[in-house]
C-alpha cells in the first residue's frame, strides 16, 4: 500500500511540472538573461533621493524624524539646521532659469546654527572627558576631543540618526562635512526647542557614547614615556624607577617575548608592568604601563554614560599639562561622590 501512494505521488508531481512547463513560452527564459545582461552592463544604479518618490512628504518626515530621537523641536527651527546654503542657491539659480527675476524662498540657511552647535559640542565634550578622567593631562583630553569632534564621527552619528534623507543640499549623496554640520545645527537647534540639558543629554547619548568599548590610548599617547615617568616622579620626590626583567620565553626565535617590571628604589614596589620582543620594547612598555595607572586610564576603565549637565565640571576648568602634572598638585575633583555612585550605577 506504501508503494502505490508513493508512486501515485510521484506521478501528481511529474505531471505539476510538465503542466508549469507548458504554461512558459520558450523565448521567456531568453528574454530575462538578455534583460538581465543589460541591466548588469549600464553598472549599479545611482542613489536615488527620498524626496523623488511618490509618497515623499517633508512636514510629516520632519515630525517623524523628531519623535524618533525622542525631542521636541520648534518646527522652524529644525527645517533650517536642515537646510544648507548650497540648496538655496540651486533653487534661486532653477527660478532665474524659468523667467522669475528676483526669486524669493521663505527658507533660511543653517550656517548659524552650524557654529553655536559646534561651540556646545566643545563644551560639553570637555566637560565631560574632565569630569571623568580628572587624572589625564589637558594632552589627552583634547586627543579624545579630537576625535570625538572629527568629521568622521559626527557624520557617522549624523548618518545613522536618519539625516541623509532629510537634509535639503545641492550635493547627494550627501557628503561627510555636510552630515557632520547638519548634526551639529541640529543640537543648536535642540539648544533653543528645548534647553541646554536636553541638548547636553542628547550630546552624551549620540556623540560621547562613541567612546564606548573603544581603547583610550589610542588617541593620545605621550611620547618617550620612560623619560616622562621619570620626571612625574621626580617631581614627586620618588627616584626614578628600576627596570628589572622577570621573565622571558622563546628567546633567540622570532616569537620571542620579555616581562619587565618597574620598581621603585626606595620601597622596592613594581609599579608598572610591561611586555615586549625585546627588552627595550617591554621597558617602555612597562613605562606606559605605570603612566597609566598615574593618569588613571587602564585597560578595566568603566566610563559612565549617565552623568547629566549639573553633574559636569565647571567649563573653565582644565585638567594639568603633563610637562606640570604631580600628584601633589591634582586638585579635589568635587564631582567625585556623584561619579563613583554613576559608575555603580553601570556596574550594577
Amino acid at each position: 500500500m506504501l508503494t502505490l501512494r508513493r508512486a501515485t505521488r510521484v506521478l501528481q508531481v511529474l505531471n505539476t511540472t510538465q503542466k508549469c512547463e507548458q504554461s512558459f513560452h520558450r523565448w521567456l527564459g531568453p528574454t530575462l538573461r538578455e534583460l538581465k545582461r543589460r541591466k548588469d552592463s549600464q553598472g549599479p544604479e545611482k542613489p536615488a533621493h527620498r524626496k523623488t518618490f511618490l509618497e515623499w512628504n517633508y512636514d510629516t518626515e520632519i515630525y517623524a524624524f523628531s519623535k524618533r530621537l525622542g525631542e521636541e523641536f520648534n518646527n522652524d527651527l529644525l527645517q533650517q539646521a536642515l537646510t544648507e546654503r548650497s540648496y538655496i542657491i540651486r533653487e534661486e539659480e532653477r527660478q532665474k532659469n524659468v523667467g522669475i527675476e528676483q526669486p524669493t524662498l521663505n527658507l533660511s540657511d543653517n550656517k548659524e546654527l552650524v557654529s553655536k552647535g559646534s561651540d556646545f559640542i566643545d563644551d560639553i565634550v570637555k566637560r565631560y572627558l574632565r569630569t571623568v578622567l580628572p587624572r589625564l593631562p589637558e594632552e589627552g583630553i583634547i586627543g579624545i576631543h579630537k576625535h570625538l569632534t572629527s568629521i568622521q564621527t559626527l557624520s557617522h552619528v549624523s548618518f545613522h540618526i536618519g539625516t541623509s534623507d532629510l537634509i535639503l543640499c545641492a550635493d547627494f549623496p550627501v557628503e561627510k562635512l555636510t552630515l557632520s554640520n547638519v548634526l551639529k545645527s541640529i543640537i543648536a537647534a535642540l539648544i533653543e526647542s528645548s534647553g541646554n540639558s536636553r541638548a547636553a543629554l542628547f550630546v552624551r547619548d549620540f556623540i560621547i557614547t562613541q567612546l564606548a568599548d573603544k581603547d583610550l590610548h589610542q588617541f593620545w599617547e605621550p611620547d618617550e614615556p620612560i623619560k616622562l615617568l621619570s620626571e612625574i616622579l621626580a617631581r614627586d620626590g620618588i627616584q626614578s624607577p628600576e627596570p628589572r626583567l622577570i621573565g622571558c620565553s622563546g628567546k633567540n626565535t622570532i616569537l620571542a617575548c620579555f616581562r619587565v617590571g618597574l620598581y621603585t628604589p626606595d620601597d622596592k614596589q613594581m609599579i608598572g608592568l610591561g611586555f615586549g620582543e625585546t627588552v627595550d620594547i617591554a621597558h617602555e612598555m612597562a613605562a606606559r604601563d605605570s603612566l597609566r595607572k598615574l593618569f588613571g586610564t587602564s585597560d578595566n576603565i568603566l566610563l559612565p554614560f549617565n552623568l547629566k549637565l549639573d553633574q559636569l565640571c565647571a567649563s573653565s576648568a582644565r585638567n594639568l599639562s603633563v610637562t606640570e602634572w604631580s600628584q601633589k598638585t591634582i586638585p579635589a575633583h568635587p564631582s567625585h561622590f556623584e561619579l563613583r555612585q554613576a559608575k555603580e550605577i553601570c556596574s550594577n
